[in-house]
């Protein structure tokens, strides 16, 4: 559901983006909807939105989101600012990429990798598969960050698209493997569990 969330400023995006560009008048104001730079400016008041709407609720914002939001406006304020969309081209691959050297630089900094932060709740693995699952992680992200480039810059009619249907497609594959990776231990961990259960009723 988390994930989810994340995805509503990129559709909103992808929708004002597909339109065809109109003038809009509200009394004495106008404004043109359609296209990739009113697209853009509908991506940071949505990340505004939904984020903000988090803050409220929660009472704060995790690293993940803060540092989302950050990388929404840098690069919508720059991709503005000079009226070039290469420079919004650029977020996806950058943000991935980060990602990517967050979950490898957790290996070596932090007790605990960012597999293991995210997913330690859910199931107890070895050391090295967690460190295994890490990097799969980074592997990924950096993938997604490499993709998102070619896309962007060499099919440019599809590049939005990609980035929210693509994007959304390969975590998902992912996240159905890591699933099948985990399986394992988790039936394990759920089959002592059981017999803890029978022994403590015994």
């Amino acid at each position: 559901m988390k994930q989810l969330i994340d995805y509503i400023p990129l559709i909103a995006f992808l929708i004002v983006y597909k339109l065809d560009e109109r003038l809009i008048n509200i009394g004495s104001f106008e404004y043109t909807l359609g296209g990739i730079f009113s697209a853009t400016e509908v991506l940071v008041a949505s990340s505004i939105l939904v984020y903000g709407s988090i803050f409220l609720v929660n009472g704060k914002l995790s690293r993940s989101h803060l540092f989302l939001l950050s990388a929404v406006v840098i690069f919508c304020s720059f991709t503005l600012i000079f009226r070039e969309e290469a420079i919004l081209k650029w977020k996806a691959p950058v943000v991935n990429w980060i990602f990517a050297c967050v979950f490898i630089g957790s290996q070596y900094f932090n007790k605990q990798n960012m597999a293991q932060i995210m997913l330690g709740h859910v199931v107890e693995l070895p050391s090295e598969k967690w460190k295994t699952l890490n990097f799969a992680w980074a592997g990924v992200f950096f993938v997604l960050g490499c993709t998102n480039l070619f896309v962007a810059f060499t099919f440019h009619e599809y590049w939005v698209d990609f980035k929210v249907f693509g994007s959304m497609a390969i975590l998902l594959l992912f996240s159905i493997l890591q699933m099948v990776y985990l399986w394992p231990y988790i039936e394990e961990q759920e089959k002592n569990a059981q017999e803890q259960e029978s022994q403590d009723l015994s």
